[in-house]
């Protein structure tokens, strides 16, 4: 292989995804009262890697807390709590992570959210919400649950679905590719 060759593979390299994903909570409509979370999450698939964003206006907040703590919409011990209106939250574990927003009868209306985060590679397997039906007072909950399926399914993109790109991993292979080509080319 020449040097342009060489430069062509570097290139190519350094242009190469990750496969995690960027979740907008509640596409357009963000992080507000009057969204269906369950809606939105329904059929997504949520694996370690991922991040959700949460974009919202001053007067909300959101916290990442206990699944008891998610049932009861207290904040009291709050994993972690934002009011900055633009929240990204890596999802760094598998299980159910659960948010809410803190503001006073904000959760008990509908702003709550849970996501079934499968381990990295698995493929996840759909995810499985909670969240308050909307006009039904507190107390109701309307659950929905997608189970992982037997066989193989093939994942369409959302619009709240984006490929970002790791800064690491291109870095890696540009640093593979550019050694080979010196010692091979």
């Amino acid at each position: 292989m020449g040097k342009s060759g060489a430069g062509i593979l570097f290139f190519m390299c350094c242009v190469v995804p990750t496969l995690a994903t960027v979740h907008t909570v509640g596409d357009s409509a963000g992080w507000a009262l009057s969204v269906n979370y369950g809606t939105w999450a329904k059929g997504k698939t949520f694996n370690v890697g991922d991040s959700i964003v949460f974009n919202y206006p001053s007067g909300h907040t959101v916290d990442e807390v206990s699944s008891s703590d998610y049932e009861a919409c207290t904040t009291g011990n709050s994993i972690i709590s934002d009011s900055s209106g633009a929240t990204t939250i890596p999802l760094k574990t598998a299980g159910t992570h659960y948010f809410i927003c803190g503001v006073m009868g904000h959760c008990s209306g509908g702003m709550k959210l849970s996501v079934a985060v499968a381990a990295a590679g698995g493929g996840g397997g759909g995810g499985s919400t909670t969240t308050p039906s909307p006009g039904s007072g507190t107390g109701s909950t309307t659950s929905t649950t997608n189970p992982k399926p037997d066989t193989t399914t093939t994942t369409t993109s959302h619009p709240s679905a984006s490929v970002t790109l790791s800064p690491f991993i291109p870095l890696l292979i540009c640093g593979v590719v550019t050694i080979f080509s010196y010692f091979v080319i």
